[in-house]
């Protein structure tokens, strides 16, 4: 009598779950680095708008702005999903201003991101400026 096999043995699935196991600890990782990427990007464009704001204000007051009020007319100011928080400060030495965009979220390779007058770009985290603004 010859018996038919139906099915999977214990064996054989214990063997698909550790292959998904692999390949789920190899693609999650990089899947959260694009992620805080893309949130970066983000951030890189709140500064982008508002020194473009700035440029704006100063041609039609020969200053600066001093205040994000002055630029937005709202007292706090926010990339477009909250990741992060807009700064303004303005220093000798930075060009005119500097801004900062605070992140509201664990980066802890870029951390905050900082723009001034001069185009400098900054940022607070453990990576080199190169990576955190490409």
């Amino acid at each position: 009598m010859l018996r038919s096999n139906k099915g999977f043995t214990l064996i054989e699935m214990m063997i698909v779950v550790v292959i998904l196991g692999i390949i789920a600890a190899i693609a999650y990782p990089s899947y959260q680095e694009s992620v805080r990427r893309a949130n970066r990007v983000e951030g890189q464009a709140l500064l982008n708008d508002a020194a473009a704001r700035q440029e704006r204000f100063y041609s039609q007051n020969y200053k600066y702005a001093t205040t994000i009020a002055a630029l937005y007319n709202e007292t706090t100011k926010k990339s477009e999903t909250g990741k992060y928080t807009l700064g303004l400060s303005t220093e000798s030495g930075d060009g005119g201003y500097t801004l900062t965009a605070n992140a509201q979220f664990n980066d802890a390779k870029c951390g905050d991101l900082g723009l001034n007058a001069v185009g400098d770009k900054t940022k607070t985290g453990s990576e080199d400026v190169e990576y955190c603004w490409r």
